[in-house]
């Protein structure tokens, strides 16, 4: 079997045997698998993540390489010969990917282990989806024994075309809060609204009273959004509505936005209770930090990107996502780049992340692998001199 054709069949197994956060028992089992069919060793920690470690035969620093093993509870769509056999479960965002990524980078570099100058950390992550996974892994000792020096991870994506790969300096993603908000007022008969306290009327005041602070109160230059996702209120339609609950996400890329936000939805909560004369109940969570890449390794990585795609083939992004990814705690950490990897070729691999259809050009896997290796190879041999 070519090393290609192993990488894809990897890649397939992992499609059409989805699990979500938390319950990657059998995707767990896979890895190590393979992991021991590689002499790499290796141990479980937080129930379903994998840590493997590759050490050189020469003393140098320990890169770790992350990829994210959960899927999505979307029910896929696809119509392929890999398609997800768990109904209502399918890896819409591409860690099936990842992880045949990462499995065929560990095999290349555990094949000139001899040569290496330093060590490799296999970091295969639960529940990033569940935004959970990155801390769990990190306190089961993902970047220690021996401590990481800098880390980097691959995502598939459906905006750049396959045979490319992008970066971003500075911000890459953004931090995730997530906002759950009831407004209780006092019920009372549809035809005497005088005598009842609205919910609904209050809730509707209040989210177009908070997407004025993007438009009137943040300085035009900071990106950032709140999105109000869904609403839940009501017993009958004419009856006055006695409490609205508003689940919410806020997204920026600074703690000093992020803090703006949240006072200035506080104060407008505040403002509704004695306006309309109910009672606001707010649970407003930081649930994850902006992923920002580390400048001097990110050249680096682009450099030795320009070196295996070409130059050509090298996209500088000019903007970040508002997506979150909790590869942020790593690098609260440690040094690192997030980086994406092209997998759009036609229609079909075009879709978005979490989309029913959502798939990828898998030619695109086994080059990404290489490329690890190869980039990993040039940083831990050139290490000392160019970091």
């Amino acid at each position: 079997m070519t090393f290609d054709k192993e990488i894809i069949d990897i890649r397939r197994h992992i499609h059409e045997n989805p699990e979500l956060g938390g319950n990657e028992f059998n995707t767990a089992k896979f890895i190590e698998t393979k992991l021991k069919s590689f002499n790499i060793p290796f141990k479980r920690v937080a129930n379903t993540g994998v840590i493997g470690t590759i050490s050189g035969l020469q003393k140098g620093k320990t890169i770790a390489l992350r990829a994210d093993i959960d899927a999505l509870p979307v029910c896929e769509e696809n119509n392929i010969k890999y398609k997800s056999v768990n109904r209502g479960i399918m890896h819409a965002c591409g860690h099936d990917a990842h992880v045949a990524i990462m499995l065929g980078a560990a095999k290349l570099l555990q094949n000139k282990r001899s040569a290496l100058k330093g060590n490799v950390r296999l970091i295969f992550q639960p529940s990033e989806e569940l935004s959970d996974g990155a801390k769990s892994m990190i306190s089961g000792g993902a970047l220690k024994t021996p401590n990481v020096d800098f880390i980097l991870a691959m995502h598939v994506s459906p905006w750049i075309k396959s045979g490319k790969i992008g970066f971003k300096y500075n911000e890459m993603m953004a931090g995730v809060d997530q906002l759950k908000i009831e407004i209780v007022g006092k019920i009372a008969h549809g035809a005497y609204p005088h005598e009842g306290k609205d919910a609904i009327l209050a809730s509707s005041v209040f989210i177009n009273m908070v997407q004025g602070i993007i438009s009137r109160e943040l300085d035009p230059l900071e990106n950032s959004v709140i999105t109000f996702g869904k609403i839940e209120g009501g017993d009958a339609y004419n009856v006055i509505c006695k409490k609205v609950t508003l689940h919410g996400t806020v997204r920026t890329f600074n703690n000093k936005t992020r803090n703006f936000i949240k006072k200035s939805i506080l104060n407008k909560l505040k403002g509704i209770e004695k306006s309309y004369g109910v009672k606001c109940n707010v649970e407003y969570n930081f649930i994850g930090k902006p992923v920002i890449n580390t400048l001097e390794i990110t050249k680096y990585c682009i450099q030795t990107a320009e070196e295996f795609y070409g130059k050509d083939n090298v996209e500088i992004l000019s903007k970040p996502s508002m997506g979150g990814e909790d590869f942020s705690e790593y690098l609260d950490i440690v040094p690192g780049n997030f980086m994406y990897v092209g997998t759009s070729k036609d229609k079909a691999t075009s879709n978005p992340w979490h989309h029913t259809n959502f798939n990828i050009d898998e030619d695109a896997i086994p080059k990404a692998s290489k490329y690890i290796a190869y980039a990993v190879d040039k940083f831990l041999n050139n290490i000392s001199a160019s970091l």
